[in-house]
């Protein structure tokens, strides 16, 4: 009766309206009953007491005393059947479960609401972090603003457009901490926008979602050393060449996995024993083997190879090289003033480790046409090392941050192609700072070359003497440390740079034969030396624009690393030796970790606020590089890689995001460990990406559309 009456109702004039409060009702009924059954399905995080899902770390479970042999598996792209650690995200062919955020918030005191410093912080079992009073640690803090400008330069790319200069090929360096480098398809990209009025800002997730992984190996020539970008893959016709001229990346990232060694790979000699000796089958190569013979500084003694105490390339040993250096010139003090050296060549990696002893960071610059790979050596044994080209194009450092630049041996010919190279060497080199070349035999025709493109581009002759005990040649220039002296040359060869050309600016950068004036304003880099080490390393410069964000970087990933990293993540740091910060900001990550016996290469993205300086003026090491391509390194080189808002960053740059991910396994050591901090929307689909490679999830952790994945990569290759 009652339904009936309705219907008459809606009949009449004023029906209308009943039918409209009918749909209301109707709606609001709807909205009651989805909210209700939806609710514990949609959360992505819920507030829980404790870590008791969450298995032991997966290096309790690690053997490292046995050889590595990969893992077969039938399912290639597919998960283990058994997980350490649920994923926080859930499961998106099953019903989503809630499990994630445990944990105590609190503020720090003092501080303005509007600025969100948040602590967020985990109690773990005792049985995952190995101590009771572990706690894990993710900070927002004001650094993490200067995080936020570098994502805003996202917003950069998106809407504003790139406001960027260059030459050719559109490369930029800019001011510390203002601009970026971005590679010349992107600008010829930005330039096209900015005609147009603005750039369109690129729609769409990092990493597409629900999509199945499946993997290969990768076949290549120089297949378990395959790197990228330096290596050959395509032989035409008889030419048979191991390496590019110059770095010469594929079009598309590799999308597939490279091999281990055919004998099965050995977790590495933990550090400081790595010194001495290290597994040979994890670096060997066709012509080690006939090198090896031929020198006293390295022997293979059954599966290693061993570096006997003080024995190198030059007779005497390197201590009594590098004595005889500080003898000639008396103001070169290792481990004081000289904190960071470039070693060109990479022929020795006993001259870098007797350089630590001194507190020296000696970064070895591996060249191409080393065919030895004797850069994979200093790696192994855990010393800072990069590959290179060193032609045509500008080394991927900025402009005055080396103290000294040794080139041992050397058989560089530096005053070929107008002496490109020396002005290579002069951009890099610090104002004031000492360029050492040692050679056992002079031709005098070469001999006579050099001195007079020294001597116009200003190099004072500090010392020139032949050590008796190695018959070594050795002569240490320095550097001018003001323009003074470039206006008294009487040829203006070669001329100055013009006021627009950025000494900074390194990637895919042509070298210039051209000198760059010297800073001359105090407000300038480069004017004075930095402090000695270690003050150098908790000084800041008096010509950054704002040392507070300096000071909010190192105080944050101090919290962070002494909180988190070190006692509450489940990591094995007994081995860890090499670091990577795949995207470092002031060096703040780094120097948490100073105290500990491990090194960090600090990568700053060439598309991110130009940050390296810095890093350098405190004692510290690192190169530009671009995450789309592969980065200049051998496989299986780093125990630890650290990517802080990484992915994010780079989600409207890289046509193939999922790349960087297969460049990670590259370069990672099996057994060797990955932080990633970035958001959530990112880390739900890149932990399905880590699983299909068989990587164990020690931790993923999220709240407040932020988290963090700690994940340990296994020995697992396709089969």
């Amino acid at each position: 009766m009652a339904i009936s009456k309705f219907g008459k109702n809606m009949k009449r004039p004023y029906g209308f309206c009943v039918k409209m409060t009918a749909v209301a009702l109707l709606g609001l009924c709807f909205i009651f009953i989805w909210s209700t059954f939806s609710s514990s399905s949609n959360s992505l995080t819920y507030q829980r007491d404790s870590f008791g899902d969450i298995a032991e770390p997966a290096v309790a479970n690690y053997k490292p005393s046995s050889k590595i042999h990969p893992k077969k598996s039938k399912n290639d792209g597919g998960v283990g059947k058994q997980e350490k650690v649920k994923s926080v995200w859930g499961d998106k062919d099953k019903k989503r479960e809630r499990r994630v955020v445990p944990p105590v918030i609190t503020h720090h005191k003092g501080k303005e609401k509007d600025k969100k410093k948040v602590v967020e912080v985990i109690k773990p079992k005792e049985q995952y972090s190995g101590a009771s009073n572990s706690t894990i640690e993710v900070e927002k803090s004001d650094d993490e603003n200067s995080e936020k400008e570098s994502d805003g330069e996202d917003e950069i790319d998106d809407k504003e457009g790139v406001d960027v200069e260059g030459e050719n090929n559109g490369e930029t360096g800019g001011e510390v901490g203002v601009e970026g480098q971005e590679n010349g398809e992107n600008i010829e990209d930005i330039e096209i926008a900015k005609k147009i009025g603005k750039v369109e800002k690129k729609l769409g997730p990092v990493f597409e979602s629900n999509v199945q992984y499946t993997w290969k190996m990768c076949n290549v020539r120089s297949k378990y050393n395959y790197m990228p970008c330096t290596d050959v893959e395509s032989s035409t016709g008889k030419l048979q060449i191991y390496r590019h001229h110059e770095r010469s990346c594929p079009r598309t990232p590799p999308m597939c996995l490279v091999p281990l060694p055919p004998g099965g790979y050995n977790t590495p000699v933990p550090w400081p024993n790595s010194k001495l000796k290290i597994f040979y089958g994890n670096v060997e190569h066709p012509k080690l083997a006939s090198f090896i013979k031929s020198q006293n500084w390295l022997m293979q003694s059954g599966e290693y190879l061993t570096f006997p105490s003080n024995q190198s390339e030059w007779k005497g040993g390197v201590l009594h090289y590098l004595d005889f250096i500080e003898e000639m010139v008396p103001d070169i003090e290792w481990g004081k003033n000289i904190r960071i050296v470039l070693d060109l060549g990479c022929t020795d990696s006993s001259f870098g480790a007797t350089l630590l002893d001194k507190e020296v960071l000696a970064l070895s610059l591996g060249l191409k046409d080393d065919l030895r790979d004797l850069a994979q050596i200093a790696l192994e044994r855990g010393f800072p090392a990069v590959v290179s080209h060193f032609g045509t194009r500008r080394l991927p450092f900025p402009s005055g941050v080396f103290d000294v630049i040794h080139c041992g041996e050397c058989s560089i010919p530096w005053h070929s192609n107008g002496g490109r190279l020396l002005l290579e060497i002069n951009r890099i080199l610090r104002p004031g700072g000492y360029f050492i070349l040692s050679k056992k035999h002079d031709n005098i025709e070469d001999e006579a070359k050099m001195l007079d493109l020294t001597a116009s581009i200003c190099f004072n002759i500090l010392a020139h003497k032949t050590d008796e005990i190695s018959d070594l040649g050795v002569k240490v220039y320095q550097k001018p440390d003001n323009n003074a002296i470039y206006e008294l040359r009487r040829k203006k060869h070669p001329p100055l740079c013009k006021e627009n050309e950025k000494p900074d600016a390194a990637w895919y950068v042509p070298m210039k034969t051209c000198l760059h004036t010297i800073p001359a304003s105090i407000e300038q880099r480069g004017t004075e030396w930095p402090e000695e080490w270690p003050k150098r390393l908790e000084t800041f410069p008096e010509w950054l624009d704002n040392t507070g964000k300096l000071a909010a970087d190192t105080a944050h990933w101090k919290a962070v690393v002494e909180k988190s990293y070190l006692v509450g993540m489940g990591i094995n740091w007994s081995n860890v030796r090499n670091i990577m910060d795949m995207k470092a900001i002031y060096g703040g990550f780094a120097a948490a970790l100073a105290h500990k016996n491990v090194w960090v290469m600090n990568v700053v993205p060439v598309n991110a606020p130009d940050t390296l300086p810095v890093i350098y003026e405190r004692g510290l090491l690192g190169v530009y590089h671009d995450w789309c391509e592969s980065f200049g390194c051998y496989p299986r080189s780093y125990d630890l890689l650290h990517a802080d808002h990484l992915f994010s960053r780079l989600k409207n740059r890289c046509k193939q995001p999922v790349g960087i991910v297969v460049e990670m396994d590259r370069l990672l050591r099996p057994g060797g460990w990955v932080i990633i901090r970035d958001k959530s929307e990112i880390l739900e689909p890149l932990e399905a990406i880590l699983r299909s490679l068989h990587w164990e999830m020690v931790m993923t952790f999220t709240q407040d559309k932020e988290g963090i994945i700690c994940a340990q990569k296994t020995t697992w290759r396709p089969s």
